[in-house]
């Protein structure tokens, strides 16, 4: 048995709600808890609905005489608090829970940063140096198909207009084939999306793996705190972007009615256990900003009457209205006629009884089951009367980035020009390289990586036979923030080169691997030019704006001026792009492809090859 806890503080992020630095984070940093588990004294379960109350009653007891109980209750678990709550039929234990005397540090398993150096090379780049980390790659399927989702949504909206409900929280889950080892997915899974709630347990019978950033409730002294998710956005391509999408978010009236919906659902179910008059709001649309999507969080306050127990609280909150909608009963209802299968411990509750019976427990969304070589995941969204399907599609593809960042191991890159011994453009690449470093949470160490570089070029300055050759440097980062470098001989191509338009859109615009530049590139590989006479393929995204070729960035002269596509549109910020814009070379618009006959001149542009007249293939 192997279980970790990784959780942040609630009370901390209450607290810095005010900073305005915290506040774009959405958490603390550092974690309340972190700590390993094993060896347990005994394990509770509870198969049946009668045996779920008596089983917190037990939990309770143990964590007053000083044990910590880990585990966590299914969504399925409901009708033991309430028949009215109808669910599937479990298909596991409803409520499990471990019981140990201590908590262990948690484990030290990743080895020190390093560097790797490759000498130089005259052939094709070879595979990376370094792996990224440990594990196999999981391909993620869905069962619910666009037409079925729109059919869903319009029945919603028909029983919202009938007046059966507000708000329903939709949810279809995702299935891949697994053959890694879980700890290392759980580990991968944490860093798409660190911080927030984050669980590994693995009782024998399945590996639960949960990187919740939602909080159920904090519960201790007999003040409760919960903290509602509600409310979503993209994040942003740069700074600008990222502000006014979180910004419009929280200005958004069907984001805050969705939010104040369950915000209202919270503060009637946390008066059923509340003393008179304690029921609070303290915090209303605060941002959580996650690597992949802005959330919106409220918190909801109580004093807790005297003689409340965890399973009282368990059966006043759950399951946490951001996961079944309002009123909670006939969300219910609508949830168990619409999705074909048990949600699990998705949408359940995961946490922690510290000894003396501190209780904190995530809502679990963001969480993978394991069982055997089948990984199962799920993904949703509030409904309201003014959603829309097209939107609400988007959001769903939106919050299942961190299935995809985690589903594989990957390097962040660099790919620079090395002459003389010197690197172009050094300081910008390695500023865009600690960028993606912070967004994909990989350990960075500039000193380290410059080390790594000064290295290579020694080495190559050494080996090579004209002393003003151009090479090709290769600079990775792995997960584990080691370093490694490669160079390979660069040939000039032939002037101008020759560009050819994509034949379909470039779907993968908005994924974090095309924001951000690493080893999983198969989504611009798919487009590579098979025409040997091709150069690059320049691609479009699904609304028809030119983006960026597969290699590098575009400029156009239109209308007298030199032009290049907005980073909104969804494109690598290439560094030689961002010099030619600082130089006043280039300006930023949107140019679709219906202005492709009016250009007058076209360029291919990055750091290493620098400005490359181009002409379109006819």
């Amino acid at each position: 048995m192997q279980i970790r806890i990784d959780f942040c503080d609630p009370q901390a992020a209450l607290a810095q709600a005010a900073d305005a630095s915290a506040a774009a984070s959405g958490h603390s940093g550092a974690s309340a808890l972190r700590c390993a588990f094993a060896a347990p004294r005994q394990t509770l379960v509870a198969h049946t609905h009668a045996q779920v109350r008596p089983l917190l009653d037990a939990v309770q007891a143990c964590a007053l005489q000083g044990m910590w109980c880990v585990g966590y209750l299914r969504y399925e678990a409901a009708s033991a608090f309430d028949a009215a709550l109808v669910t599937h039929e479990a298909d596991g234990p409803l409520a499990w829970f471990a019981v140990f005397g201590q908590a262990l540090p948690w484990p030290a398993e990743l080895p020190e940063s390093g560097t790797t150096v490759a000498g130089a090379a005259t052939g094709p780049e070879g595979a990376p140096s370094l792996p990224a980390a440990a594990g196999s790659s999981v391909v993620w399927q869905s069962s619910l198909g666009r037409a079925q989702f729109d059919t869903s949504l319009a029945q919603l909206h028909q029983a919202i207009a009938n007046g059966e409900f507000y708000q329903v929280n939709y949810t279809a889950p995702l299935d891949a084939a697994f053959a890694g080892q879980p700890l290392d997915l759980f580990q991968r899974l944490q860093q798409a999306q660190p911080g927030g709630y984050a669980a590994f347990i693995d009782n024998g019978f399945e590996q639960v793996l949960s990187v919740s950033p939602e909080l159920f409730f904090d519960w201790q002294h007999g003040h409760i705190l919960t903290r509602p998710m509600k409310g979503t956005a993209a994040r942003g391509s740069d700074a600008a972007q990222d502000a006014a999408l979180a910004t419009g978010m929280t200005q958004s009236p069907k984001e805050r009615a969705e939010n104040v919906m369950i915000v209202d659902l919270l503060r009637n179910d946390l008066s059923r256990i509340a003393r008179p008059h304690s029921v609070r709001v303290p915090a209303l649309f605060r941002v959580q900003s996650l690597p992949t999507v802005h959330q919106m969080v409220s918190d909801v306050t109580a004093q807790t009457r005297p003689g409340i127990g965890l399973a009282d609280v368990f059966a006043a909150l759950f399951p946490c209205g951001s996961i079944t909608g309002a009123p909670k009963v006939r969300a219910m209802q609508a949830i168990r006629a619409l999705e074909p299968r048990p949600r699990g411990v998705y949408c359940g509750a995961i946490g922690v009884v510290r000894p003396g019976g501190h209780a904190t427990f995530n809502v679990a969304i963001r969480t993978v089951t394991l069982r055997g070589q089948q990984a199962t995941c799920s993904v949703g969204s509030g409904i309201t009367a003014d959603a829309s399907a097209a939107a609400e599609w988007q959001e769903w593809q939106h919050k299942r980035g961190f299935l995809e960042t985690a589903s594989e191991p990957f390097t962040l890159l660099e790919t620079l020009r090395l002459q003389a011994g010197q690197f172009h453009n050094l300081i910008a690449h390695l500023a865009r390289l600690a960028r993606a470093a912070s967004h994909f949470s990989y350990p960075f160490d500039e000193g380290q990586i410059r080390h790594t570089l000064q290295a290579l070029a020694a080495t190559t300055v050494a080996a090579a036979a004209a002393p003003d050759a151009v090479w090709r440097v290769r600079l990775q980062l792995d997960a584990r923030g080691r370093s490694s470098a490669q160079c390979f001989k660069q040939n000039s191509p032939p002037a101008p080169v020759l560009l050819a338009l994509a034949a379909m859109p470039f779907e993968a615009c908005r994924s974090p691997f095309t924001r951000f530049k690493t080893s999983r590139r198969a989504h611009y590989e798919a487009f590579a030019a098979t025409d040997p006479q091709v150069f690059d393929t320049l691609l479009y995204n699904p609304q028809g704006e030119l983006t960026e070729c597969t290699r590098g960035n575009i400029a156009l002269l239109l209308d007298g001026q030199w032009l290049t596509p907005a980073l909104h549109c969804g494109l690598l910020d290439g560094v030689g792009r961002a010099q030619y814009l600082k130089e006043g070379r280039l300006r930023e618009a949107v140019i679709r492809t219906a202005d492709l006959p009016r250009v007058q001149a076209l360029a291919f542009v990055n750091s290493l090859r620098g400005w490359l007249d181009a002409r379109l293939w006819e």
